[in-house]
């Protein structure tokens, strides 16, 4: 019977004791423990942005649409983004319905200024010929009564008289009718010119919209890739889109050898950010592709963001490196080196806490947990320098361990 008991006691002990052993493990495996390691020390700002060319040619619509009082001319056909195309190829066409309205209106008024100006011509080819038709008969009768004068030499002085006279109201008359068709010659000549002139400016006009017309459909004047043009919200032009003539550019030729990434840092991550600054540039849609750049501007006056009142501040980056996957409109990763410090110490930013401006972490020595002061350098995203109080290898606490609130903290010497 007491072997029986003795078996059964065994166990239990075992079990009981593996209860306190263990279960003392699982809560001090709660605490989460990180080493201070000795390295290099890196302050970036990390931030996304857009691949771009610093140097493009762009494909305009037609130049002349303000002289035609054309506006939001609508995007008919666009080649894909992307395409390559050679000088002359065809990139797109703009809807031409508001320009051949206006080539009908000019045809109409044609067609009216010319038959205005052969009515014209044709009331001043009569009159003018009316009144030279009255000069003729003024003459004649001028040499009827000449005749009849030296006729009536043996007539009475009365009778004489009366010729001469009627001679000279008639040579009166002649002078004042060849100075009135002198007049209405050049006053029928100024009339044919404005007439003419309407007619030549409507002329012109329709030429001109014709020609307008033909250069709805828009050709590259140069090789390239082409990329879309961007509005002024950002959205790129596409089918549909309207361009003014404000802003005529339909798509781009970017160089693909000049490139930058386009990007905005908020208000906290811009005064860090300076130029000439070195930059790792990453892109989204090719992980394995790095490059380096640098920092080339960095504006003074901040932007709205779209629907939000944080202020963001433009930052180009220029890229030392050239690869032909890479193109415009990528998203682009820029890692931007603040600054870089060797053979330093660091622990992870959770593992410091703070008490009345004392800076302490919680470290294990193997048999008990100490709180111990530090003095802390430069800080990133994820460590900070510890410039006094730790040494390498050191563990650290990343939370704090419980039941250790009030014990005292261990001064620097």
């Amino acid at each position: 019977m007491k072997k029986k008991l003795l078996y059964i006691g065994i166990p239990v002990l075992l079990l009981i004791l593996g209860y306190f052993f263990f279960s003392d493990d699982s809560e001090s495996d709660v605490s989460i423990t990180s080493t201070v390691v000795r390295g290099e020390f890196l302050d970036e700002v990390i931030i996304s942005g857009e691949a771009q060319s610093t140097s493009l040619k762009n494909i305009d619509g037609p130049a002349n649409l303000r002289k035609f009082r054309l506006n939001n001319i609508k995007i008919q056909d666009l080649i894909p983004e992307g395409t390559v195309v050679k000088a002359g190829d065809y990139v797109g066409r703009l809807d031409p319905a508001s320009v051949n309205e206006k080539i009908i209106d000019a045809r109409l008024n044609l067609e009216s200024a010319e038959s205005k100006y052969t009515q014209e011509q044709l009331d001043t080819t009569l009159t003018l010929k009316q009144e030279r038709t009255a000069i003729k008969d003024i003459l004649f009768n001028i040499e009827e009564d000449k005749l009849e004068l030296k006729q009536s030499i043996y007539e009475s002085p009365v009778t004489i008289k009366q010729l001469e006279i009627k001679i000279q109201r008639a040579e009166r008359d002649l002078k004042e009718k060849k100075e009135n068709y002198s007049i209405k010659k050049r006053k029928a000549i100024a009339k044919m010119v404005q007439v003419g002139t309407e007619v030549s400016k409507i002329k012109a006009r329709l030429d001109g919209l014709i020609a307008l017309q033909a250069s709805f459909t828009i050709h590259s004047d140069a090789s390239g890739m082409v990329t879309y043009a961007k509005n002024w919200n950002g959205s790129k032009k596409k089918v549909g889109s309207d361009i003014s003539p404000w802003d005529l550019t339909i798509a781009t030729l970017p160089d693909l050898t000049k490139m930058e990434s386009k990007t905005y840092a908020n208000e906290v991550d811009v005064r860090k950010i300076k130029k000439g600054q070195t930059v790792a540039v990453g892109f989204d849609a090719f992980p394995d592709i790095s490059m380096q750049g640098e920092v080339t501007s960095v504006a003074n006056v901040g932007e709205n963001k779209r629907g939000s009142d944080i202020k963001l501040f433009q930052v180009l980056i220029k890229l030392k490196e050239t690869n032909e996957s890479i193109r415009p409109g990528m998203t682009t990763s820029n890692r931007i080196l603040i600054q870089k410090q060797e053979d330093v110490l660091m622990i992870p930013l959770e593992a410091v806490f703070s008490k009345d401006s004392i800076s302490y972490v919680y470290t294990d020595s193997g048999f008990s947990i100490n709180k111990k002061q530090i003095e802390l350098g430069d800080a990133n995203d994820d460590v900070v320098i510890v410039t006094k109080g730790l040494e390498e290898k050191e563990v650290v606490y990343l939370s704090k361990p419980e039941g250790l609130e009030d014990k005292s903290i261990t001064q620097l010497n």
